[in-house]
């Protein structure tokens, strides 16, 4: 059987263990529906589409997410089973792999479990679902990378409560790149050129354009790219520690 599967789907069935991760998923569905019907005002606007939604959604797992990724590494390290979950026959590349995609399989069901807010508008009026689909797609690939982001933080300490305030401080971070206050913060000491270069990372232009409709696969590459380069720091991150 494949290692990678063999550990994914240990650590995906490891969620429900505890009923955390039913709160969870009960808080995320709640939360989503309220931001979308009444935080954007829906039915002020009086226009079928899921916007506000999607716009609430990088909010959302900013807060959220943390709370899923510090237990990744951090509760390996607390409880004393990552020297025995390194003696296995995996590579380190193939644990925070299988880890990863656990946790990305976990947002996905929860995103999967947002779909009768999609069936209300489409009963309440006739949104564009193909730029619903696109969002869709965005809204995972802007939760893939918060998770890997969470995931290199919590191959750093065996606290979670320290993990999960970190990933939450970066992911924050990663929102304001490229925000106008960030730009106006740094344009009297930097070029133009440099300017450019910032905004090129920001994270809300990218997911911006995305849940607009537009499939650019500059934006996709961009998400996958950060995501395979936290991940890649994870494995740098725990070869370190192993070897000390």
């Amino acid at each position: 059987m494949n290692p990678l599967f063999v550990i994914t789907k240990r650590e995906f069935l490891g969620y429900f263990t505890t009923p955390i991760a039913w709160i969870f998923l009960i808080v995320f569905v709640i939360f989503s529906a309220v931001l979308t019907f009444y935080a954007g005002d829906f039915f002020v606007r009086n226009q079928a589409d899921m916007q506000s939604f999607f716009t609430f959604q990088p909010w959302l797992y900013v807060l959220m997410i943390p709370a899923i990724s510090m237990r990744l590494w951090a509760e390996e390290r607390h409880q004393g089973t990552i020297e025995l979950l390194m003696t296995l026959p995996f590579s380190t590349t193939q644990l925070v792999l299988g880890k990863f995609l656990a946790s990305l399989s976990f947002m996905a069901l929860a995103l999967f479990l947002t779909i009768p807010v999609w069936i209300t508008i489409n009963y309440l009026g006739e949104p564009d679902n193909g730029v619903i689909i696109v969002s869709y797609l965005a809204s995972f690939l802007i939760a893939g990378t918060f998770l890997s982001v969470g995931s290199c933080v919590s191959a750093m300490t065996k606290n979670q409560i320290i993990s999960f305030i970190i990933s939450m401080a970066l992911c924050m971070l990663l929102m304001f790149i490229g925000s106008d206050a960030l730009m106006n913060l740094f344009a009297p000491v930097v070029t133009e050129k440099v300017l450019k270069i910032l905004q090129s990372f920001s994270f809300l232009m990218h997911f911006a354009s995305l849940i607009r409709g537009v499939l650019d696969f500059r934006d996709i590459l961009f998400f996958i790219s950060c995501s395979g380069l936290f991940l890649f720091a994870t494995v740098i991150v725990l070869d370190h520690k192993k070897a000390v």
